[in-house]
């Protein structure tokens, strides 16, 4: 197998050569809150803002049909990286918390009380209050699939959770919190015993490569762009055409009518229905640029990079300081569907101390909940520290990672 080139993709992220303050290089390892920029999705953005900014769709004057064209173009590429039977599927939200906030309003619309939705415990927040808001709105019974004890959604749960009232089950793909990997087959399998529809926050699962929507089986995905390399600002919702074709508006406004008067409104095919206003045109192409940079990468020699790194983090964890009692990974072992999202817990300190003194040895961490509450207290965790590595991570990170440990737990004792 190709010797995956850490070094050459670091290149391409310019901040990456930067340094804290006290001098310290930037060691980032907060990739499962957001990815870092490679300069060809700046450069994507910029020219388009410099050659092609106007607005889209309904201009007949030549930026405007430039920015059209680009817009379209930004969709055929998520098309194809999802693999969708239609580029009309693909939905352009604000990201993935936009995007189930659409899906909870639109496919609710369509259900009647006592019809019940099923999540896991493992859900981030984003995947869990638009759904309370629903029940809240609807009537709908929200029910729960537990977690395994080393943080994978339990799908032996699903027989008995997923009865002939379930109109929609609705998971994670990977957990911001654990890396463990849903298995989607299993929950299609469930769900298609009594008619019900799945839906999958892939957030934690973009920044890996391609999906294939229609492989998977899935009815709907939704992913944000500041988790793959692209901008902020943007995500995507794509479902099936003929469940789209289904649902009502969620916003109303601009270009997501068919025709107004004062008495009513008819509302546009998909996708415009669901895109009121004027939509992220600009991170819309610097997704399309992100949707390139990611699909050019060797992929199997970058899962055996990020694998072994990932493996060294956990090892190290567990053996610091000749093998350290006080420090407690929530997640799975290294094991197939072990993505590199590593949580940790340390006895007697507090996850934000943690993250105040690594951030002192220039690495960047996530310390809390994780928006993951409702896990965190299934595990009597207040919250835990996290390290998550990107393509562009290197032994040097972790090695500033296993060496600003050892500092804080040398600081925080018990």
């Amino acid at each position: 197998m190709t010797r995956f080139d850490a070094a050459r993709v670091r290149a391409e992220f310019p901040i990456l050569r930067t340094t804290v303050p006290g001098g310290a290089p930037l060691h980032y390892l907060d990739n499962a809150a957001t990815s870092q920029m490679p300069e060809a999705v700046a450069d994507a953005m910029r020219d388009h803002d410099f050659r092609r900014r106007a607005n889209v769709k309904r201009g007949v004057h030549h930026l405007a049909e430039c920015a059209t064209e680009a817009y379209a173009d930004a969709r055929q590429r998520v098309a194809r990286f999802l693999n969708a039977g239609d580029d009309r599927e693909v939905v352009f939200t604000s990201g993935t918390t936009g995007a189930i906030n659409l899906l909870a309003y639109a496919f609710g619309a369509t259900l009647s009380p006592g019809d019940e939705i099923v999540l896991s415990v493992l859900e981030h927040h984003s995947n869990l209050v638009p759904w309370q808001l629903l029940r809240d709105r609807r009537g709908v019974a929200l029910k729960f699939l537990p977690a395994t004890a080393d943080g994978r959604v339990d799908v032996t749960a699903l027989p008995d959770i997923v009865t002939p009232r379930c109109k929609l089950v609705s998971v994670t793909h990977v957990s911001n919190v654990t890396g463990g990997e849903t298995d989607i087959a299993a929950v299609v399998a469930a769900a298609a015993v009594v008619g019900a529809r799945v839906a999958v926050d892939g957030a934690q699962r973009v920044s890996h490569g391609p999906i294939d929507v229609r492989a998977l089986g899935v009815d709907f995905y939704a992913f944000s762009a500041h988790k793959m390399f692209g901008p902020n600002g943007v995500g995507v919702l794509w479902g099936r055409g003929e469940l789209l074709e289904t649902l009502p508006p969620f916003l109303g406004g601009g270009e997501m009518i068919r025709t107004v008067s004062l008495d009513r409104t008819t509302y546009a095919d998909i996708p415009a229905r669901f895109e009121a206003g004027t939509p992220p045109i600009t991170q819309a192409v610097g997704l399309g640029a992100a949707i390139d940079w990611l699909t050019g990468i060797d992929r199997p020699a970058a899962e055996q990079h990020m694998a072994r790194l990932t493996g060294r983090v956990i090892d190290g964890l567990a053996t610091l300081g000749g093998g350290n009692a006080r420090i407690e990974v929530v997640g799975p072992a290294m094991t197939p569907g072990r993505y590199p999202v590593v949580s940790f817990a340390v006895d007697g300190a507090h996850p934000h101390d943690i993250c105040q003194i690594l951030d002192g040895h220039g690495v960047a961490l996530r310390g809390g909940h994780h928006c993951a509450q409702p896990f965190m207290d299934s595990r009597g965790l207040a919250g835990t520290s996290r390290a998550s590595l990107a393509l562009y991570s290197d032994d040097g990170d972790v090695d500033a990672f296993l060496n600003g440990m050892e500092d804080a737990l040398a600081r925080l004792t018990l």
